[in-house]
């Protein structure tokens, strides 16, 4: 048997997503047996020495750090998994781009459109393998949503219509700041909803339906002011609770996107709908294992939505997991994401994407989007072409 490949992986970060990349890691040998390449957890690396040492212990980490450059300075370190507060993923990114280090960046890649800027510009000068996890993708119905569009089975394409709906930040006791609340303070995550989840359904709707050209958005900030966990203080709040935008496809075809925190009775409903001059298809990740298909070729006795359960050898990554039949859940989009990574490593063809330059494209419609609502007028993207 052929000795393979290691990469020696340096994670910053330990909150959810530290942990939904470090399952990827753990998992990617055992079902993806076939890869040149596999993950060494080498450091993990967070602030409060006595949690990132329990974590390492729980998820198999060799050694630990509590200061990231400390981390991305060891030579012992092939590749960089930044999971940390969106304030902090370009400087960190700069500098393991020029440490010569490989990059898995959580999304959203940055705060602003400038800093994803910086952070491009600097992992291509260094000429370093990049990723960002925008995991939905490698969910198998909705990589066979993309099979379908590509295919041409839907025919023209006139709609694309997704929503991402949570409702845990209605409570006006909810703090910002903080470890477990920095998503509510603009300066750690630079948006709300917008970079948060309607990022995830930008990204997933530019790869399956192409370049969204230009915006019209609404935004709202339901709770004006909450007390800021790190200085005790209420102070005014700086991000979107709610966003709804309408946008033209640069293949003509009309998107409508939805995303709030104030739905109360959903915890994650992310569903998306496209429709075509002949066919259509939707997709709810509270049922991630079924893709609905309607086919207008059908005859009309029999004709309605059909519910394609995506557990099939022959369905996107399905060939590594169960019998037919049985289904796979969230944390698999993560492995899937890190076999792939390390399956464009071992080809050397193409870079995993969605890379920094990729992402790029998700934060230029997510900035025209803000820009829209604080104008009220339409925003340009800037965005063209065919998105990895």
């Amino acid at each position: 048997m052929a000795t393979k490949k290691e990469i020696r992986i340096g994670l910053i970060g330990t909150g959810f997503m530290g942990r939904t990349h470090s399952n990827g890691y753990n998992r990617v040998p055992n079902f993806f047996p076939d890869l040149e390449y596999t993950p060494v957890l080498k450091a993990v690396c967070s602030r409060n020495a006595e949690k990132v040492k329990a974590f390492a212990d729980q998820w198999g980490y060799e050694s630990i750090e509590t200061d990231w450059k400390v981390l991305i300075a060891r030579d012992d370190i092939d590749a960089v998994d930044i999971c940390t507060p969106n304030d902090t993923h370009a400087e960190i990114a700069i500098a393991a781009a020029a440490a010569g280090k490989m990059i898995l960046c959580e999304k959203p890649l940055s705060r602003t459109l400038a800093e994803g800027q910086q952070m491009v510009d600097a992992v291509e000068k260094a000429g370093v393998n990049t990723t960002v996890w925008y995991n939905y993708r490698r969910i198998p119905a909705v990589t066979l949503a993309k099979q379908i569009v590509d295919s041409g089975k839907l025919g023209k394409i006139f709609h694309y219509r997704a929503n991402f709906l949570q409702d845990w930040t209605i409570s006006a006791d909810v703090p910002q700041g903080g470890t477990g609340t920095w998503r509510m303070d603009v300066e750690a995550a630079g948006s709300g909803v917008t970079g948060d989840l309607l990022a995830h359904c930008i990204d997933t709707a530019m790869w399956i339906n192409g370049a969204i050209v230009d915006v019209s958005a609404v935004t709202e900030t339901f709770v004006k002011e909450r007390m800021h966990q790190l200085t005790g203080k209420v102070e005014p709040v700086g991000i979107d609770d709610a966003c709804i935008f309408h946008c033209h496809f640069e293949n003509g075809s009309l998107g409508l996107f939805e995303s709030t925190r104030y739905a109360r009775g959903h915890k994650a409903l992310y569903t998306f709908e496209i429709n075509g001059e002949n066919a259509s298809i939707r997709w709810d990740l509270h049922d991630l294992n079924r893709l609905e298909y309607f086919d207008y070729a059908d005859e009309s006795i029999v004709r309605g939505w059909r519910s394609i359960h995506v557990t099939d050898g022959d369905q996107p990554y399905m060939d590594k997991w169960w019998v037919p039949g049985l289904g796979i859940g969230y944390e698999h989009s993560f492995i899937h994401q890190v076999a792939d990574f390390f399956k464009s490593l071992e080809m050397g063809e193409k870079p995993c994407a969605p890379t920094f330059k990729d992402a790029l494209e998700t934060q230029k419609v997510c900035e025209a989007v803000l820009d829209s609502a604080a104008s009220r007028s339409w925003k340009d993207t800037g965005v063209a072409g065919k998105i990895n």
